[in-house]
């Protein structure tokens, strides 16, 4: 066995692509100076149950950390899949941090995934779980994914700061590659659908920010439906919350998506019940998520701002044939992610502005990763 040659990268920014480009294109990193002058130095929390949730799905992946969690050496394995198998996420992120990689890491694998997440299900940072039903997984179908065995099922749900919420996720293997798209026309809003949701309070909290939210669209669309998702009991998680996660469709099939969740933060468990910062209403929670979607709908592009990492992702992993895809104003996740493409995938995008509408046109050419994992029957 030769001595494995490592790529060396530098700081802690994107950690979460990074390991994912490099479970894809079996290239083993090696990354230093992890927040070396930070107060809390090393990996965080969330980071590290990244790292153990690669090596559930994962064969022969090897994990190197030294003392201060300031250096790592990752070494890629076969991804798997499988059933039946578990993780739990901790509570310093949401679950939506460890889906979005952990769907890409699906499709390429030996078996299709099964997996049973446990943690927060909704929190401010990342996208909810509500947002991967409505936007994230009609984006995959895009690509040629299977639309079979690829489900996101909340079981209960759990907000901050005590978590206690769980999903299980189906992803199905792809059998060579992924299809490469031309998708350029965003077309007109059709339909709003939406989900609210509330924990360990009164179900009249949704019902406000329901009413609050349509009082916007109404004006615009008569289409608008918001359904509640009132849990109660063991299903409610551990932390009281509240939030709505809203999805416009538009005439030629995009999805835009918001969400937004109100809860107590993190690290407030010590403090007196009056010490406690107040949440903001449910009126206003309504209004701002209404306007945050117009907002998204306003700067065009085929996906929200959420999702161009992701979709940048998938277009350089299609077969070697042009993607196109047009997006809104560029947002530093999706910078970040064309960097990191270019980096492990050696796909370089041509970007083109276009003033006229104030979107951004990308076209590449895929890198054409197949799923060498599967078993070949």
């Amino acid at each position: 066995m030769g001595k494995t040659s490592y790529m060396k990268l530098k700081g802690s920014q994107n950690l979460r692509q990074r390991l994912l480009l490099a479970t894809l294109s079996s290239t083993p990193i090696l990354i230093e100076d992890i927040r070396a002058d930070a107060t809390w130095p090393g990996l965080l929390p969330h980071e590290v149950s990244f790292l153990r949730l690669l090596e559930t799905v994962s064969d022969d992946c090897h994990v190197e950390i030294n003392e201060t969690g300031t250096k790592l050496k990752y070494k890629p394995g076969i991804v798997m899949g499988g059933r039946y198998l578990e993780h739990d996420c901790g509570l310093s992120r949401s679950i939506g941090y460890f889906l979005e990689p952990l769907i890409v890491l699906g499709l390429f694998g030996k078996k299709p995934l099964s997996i049973k997440l446990k943690g927060i299900t909704n929190d401010p940072k990342d996208p909810s779980v509500d947002t991967f039903r409505s936007a994230t997984l009609p984006l995959l179908k895009r690509f040629g994914v299977p639309s079979e065995g690829l489900e996101l099922k909340i079981e209960s749900r759990g907000v901050a700061p005590k978590g206690g919420g769980e999903v299980t996720l189906s992803v199905p293997i792809i059998h060579n590659s992924l299809k490469a798209v031309t998708w350029t026309d965003e077309g007109m809003v059709k339909r709003i659908r939406g989900i609210s949701f509330s924990t360990r309070v009164s179900v009249q909290f949704e019902n406000t920010m329901i009413h609050a939210a349509r009082g916007i669209f109404n004006r615009l669309l008569p289409d608008v439906h918001i359904y509640t998702d009132h849990k109660a009991g063991a299903q409610a998680g551990n932390s009281p919350g509240y939030g709505i996660s809203l999805a416009a469709e538009t005439t030629s099939g995009c999805f835009i998506s918001v969400d937004t969740t109100i809860s107590y933060p993190r690290g407030n468990d010590d403090m007196d019940i009056d010490e406690r910062k107040e949440l903001m209403p449910p009126e206003e929670v309504g209004e701002e998520i209404a306007s945050l979607l117009l907002g998204e709908i306003e700067q065009g592009g085929v996906i929200d701002s959420t999702h161009q990492g992701l979709l940048f992702l998938l277009c350089a992993l299609c077969p070697q044939d042009i993607s196109k895809v047009r997006v809104g104003k560029l947002v530093p996740y999706g910078i970040q992610t064309l960097r990191n493409i270019r980096d492990f995938l050696g796909v370089k995008f041509v970007i083109k502005p276009e003033p006229a509408t104030g979107t951004v046109m990308l076209k590449c050419i895929g890198c054409g990763l197949k799923n060498l994992s599967r078993k070949l029957s």
